[in-house]
């Protein structure tokens, strides 16, 4: 399993599909990768010698991408900050709402939660 900014990629899968097993790589900036590289999307992941590793880790830090750690902790930081500030979409993150305006009296259960019923008490 070749290693790239510290994640294990799959080895026998093609190197467009295994970049993005890397946080913060999608389709888009994995072709975008290889083709500044110059190396061949459809070439499988274990066939890579170090030389194209160390090409594709140069690539994406000369793109600037931000990737892996660094990104999570963007996320969580912009997370905390609208928390802080009591905006409305702070208080949906707080509260395990969804966020950007979706329905909430049917469905959103991935984000609420497994089903509560709240029922009559009987005696």
């Amino acid at each position: 399993m070749p290693r790239i900014l510290g994640v294990d990629i799959p080895a026998n899968k093609k190197l467009e599909y295994s970049l993005r097993y890397i946080y913060g790589i999608g389709p888009t900036r994995s072709k975008r990768i290889l083709a500044e590289t110059g190396i061949d999307p459809d070439m499988r992941a274990k066939e890579l010698n170090e030389e194209q590793i160390n090409a594709i880790m140069s690539k994406i830090q000369e793109l600037q991408f931000i990737v892996e750690g660094d990104l999570r902790r963007e996320l969580t930081a912009n997370m905390k900050r609208l928390q802080a500030i009591n905006c409305y979409r702070g208080l949906r993150h707080r509260r395990g709402l969804p966020v950007r305006g979706q329905r909430t009296k049917t469905n959103a259960r991935t984000r609420k939660g497994k089903l509560k019923t709240v029922g009559a008490l009987r005696k």
